[in-house]
């Protein structure tokens, strides 16, 4: 059984298509990005995937379940990009509430070990409107892994923290995916996607241009080699033309100071798929 599974996805909006037939698979205890700029349709399918839109044809699964269904909802913990709690609840208040929600049966342990897992356990009882935009977004994280989740759906979750939040991002989803818990992460931030994700997917108005291990799609970028008359780039080359390329320049009376193999980004995977798709 797959932790989220679509099939064949199209949404359209009257005249706007913003789902275009998309299909992916996520198994359980998988880290997977979905990028994409804005527009792409991102957000439309998290939506379908959590039951707040419908598609306009084919179906998304999550855990097994319809997407949006009673069975679905009780296994499938969502954060939203926009998300606003009530400013006169606690922490701990926001917890036991999404609790009663979700059904809940962890009681005050659950919402102890949901606050130090986000580093906010020495906040338990301060209000939500006294709260930084970074601990209010660490906040939405707890709650929507009220009820030991095994799908977890993460809309920019992010975008609010400093960097010493992101690692700690960072090393939560590593702890999901030890757990087995499964997460689909929309994210603008490459780096942060290409640190964690075990798969990525590129969306472009509606539909899936790309997708794979984020090493693989980056794959090699070329080598660079210093010579005496400065470095030397051969672009495209792979780690196994290092010798016939060194061998070659010292035959031509070169002297070797340093090789190196060098690897495309995320990032210049991610603009030349957007840039390609948008030529087409």
């Amino acid at each position: 059984m797959s932790a989220f599974l679509a099939r064949d996805v199209h949404k359209r909006f009257r005249a706007t298509t913003a789902l275009d037939g998309v299909s992916l698979e996520i198994g359980d205890g998988e880290l997977f990005g979905l990028l994409g700029p804005n527009g792409a349709g991102k957000s439309t399918l998290v939506k379908i995937a959590v039951g707040l839109t419908k598609a306009s044809s084919g179906s998304i699964e999550t855990v097994g379940h319809p997407a949006g269904s009673a069975d679905a909802r009780a296994r499938v913990g969502y954060l939203a990009e926009l998300f606003r709690f009530p400013s006169w609840l606690t922490a701990d208040e926001v917890l036991r509430f999404h609790q009663r929600l979700a059904s809940s049966t962890g009681g005050a342990g659950e919402r102890a070990e949901l606050l130090r897992l986000v580093a906010l356990d020495h906040v338990a009882d301060r209000r939500v409107g006294s709260m930084s935009k970074g601990m209010q977004q660490r906040l939405g994280l707890a709650q929507a892994l009220v009820n030991e989740p095994k799908l977890l759906i993460l809309d920019e979750p992010t975008s609010a923290l400093d960097p010493e939040g992101r690692h700690m991002v960072r090393r939560l989803l590593e702890h999901l995916r030890e757990r087995g818990t499964a997460v689909l992460l929309n994210s603008h931030l490459l780096s942060e996607v290409e640190l964690v994700c075990d798969r990525i997917a590129i969306l472009v108005a509606g539909r899936i241009v790309t997708h794979g291990d984020p090493k693989d799609l980056a794959g090699a970028g070329g080598v660079e080699i210093d010579t005496q008359d400065g470095t030397q780039r051969f672009a495209g080359a792979s780690r196994d033309e290092i010798p016939a390329l060194v061998a070659r320049l010292v035959a031509e009376g070169a002297r070797i100071f340093g090789v190196r193999e060098t690897h495309r980004t995320l990032e210049e995977v991610y603009l030349a798929a957007v840039q390609q798709e948008r030529s087409a």
